[in-house]
C-alpha cells in the first residue's frame, strides 16, 4: 500500500477576511511539497487576505485550511512569510545584516546566542539577493529595490517548508524580478511550496496553479486555463497580448 504525501497547503471552502465579513468565499486548494501557486489580481482582490490566514495573521471565517498538516499558526520554524509592507526599520540604525539575521529568531528563540551556522547561513542569503555588498550600511538609506532584496533575504534565512510571499517582485527592476523568480526556482527545487500574491501576469509562467481573484475566485487552474481571455476581461478588464 503506497503512503500518501503530505499536502503542504490545503483548504476547502475556505473563506477569508476580517472579523465575520468574508473578502475571498470558497477557496479550495491542495498543494504538494515544491508547487508554486501564483495568485494574481488587482489591489483589494482578496491576495494579501489569503496569504495573511495561511500565515496564521488571521483566522479562517469558514471552512477548513491546514498547513503541513497543522492549523494555520502552529509552525512558525517552518513557514516564512514576506508582508506587502514589512514592519518599518527606518526609524532605527538597524543595518542590512541585522534585518536579515532576525529572520534566524524563530529557531534561536528569546535565550540562544547566534552560531557561526546562523552566521553562514545569513551571509548565504545576502549573497543570494545580491545585497551581501550593502550589509554594514543602514537599510534606511537603501533604495527600495535594495529595501526589498533585504527583506527577502530575511525571509531565505528561515530556512522554511513554506513560503509566502506578497507582491515579492514590486520595487524590483527586471534583473531583480529575474532573480526572485531563479530564488523560487532555487527553493522549489529543495521541496519548499511557495505561494506568491502578484499583479503580474508573467509571475505566473512557471506556477504549477495560478488563482486570480476579483474578491472572489474567478478562475483556478495551471496558467493556460486560469488565464484564458475571459478571465482576465472579467477580472482586469483586459486581455493578454499575442
Amino acid at each position: 500500500m503506497k503512503s500518501q504525501i503530505l499536502k503542504s497547503i490545503s483548504a476547502d471552502q475556505l473563506g477569508v477576511g476580517y472579523s465575520k465579513f468574508p473578502v475571498v468565499d470558497n477557496v479550495s486548494v491542495s498543494l504538494e511539497p515544491g508547487a508554486l501557486l501564483v495568485l494574481i489580481g488587482t489591489n483589494g482582490s482578496g491576495k494579501s487576505t489569503i496569504l495573511k490566514t495561511m500565515a496564521g495573521l488571521l483566522r479562517p471565517i469558514k471552512g477548513y485550511l491546514e498547513i503541513l498538516g497543522q492549523p494555520t499558526g502552529m509552525l512558525p520554524k517552518r513557514v516564512a512569510y514576506l508582508p506587502q509592507h514589512p514592519i518599518s526599520t527606518h526609524t532605527l540604525p538597524l543595518r542590512v545584516h541585522d534585518v536579515v539575521a532576525m529572520g534566524r529568531f524563530a529557531h534561536l528563540g528569546l535565550f540562544r546566542r547566534t552560531s557561526q551556522h546562523d552566521q553562514n547561513i545569513v551571509i548565504d542569503a545576502m549573497k543570494r539577493t545580491g545585497i551581501e555588498t550593502q550589509a554594514n550600511e543602514p537599510i534606511r538609506d537603501l533604495s527600495g529595490g535594495q529595501q526589498q532584496r533585504t527583506h527577502l533575504a530575511q525571509v531565505l534565512t528561515r530556512q522554511a517548508e513554506i513560503l509566502l510571499l506578497d507582491e515579492p517582485t514590486a520595487g524590483l527592476d527586471i534583473n531583480g524580478r529575474k532573480l526572485v523568480a531563479e530564488l523560487i526556482a532555487s527553493e522549489r527545487a529543495r521541496g519548499v511550496t511557495v505561494v506568491m500574491a502578484t499583479h503580474e501576469l508573467q509571475d505566473a509562467e512557471n506556477a504549477n496553479t495560478v488563482m486570480l481573484l476579483a474578491q472572489r475566485v474567478v478562475s483556478i487552474g495551471p496558467p493556460e486555463v486560469a488565464l484564458r481571455d475571459e478571465y482576465l476581461r472579467e477580472c482586469f478588464g483586459f486581455t493578454q497580448p499575442h
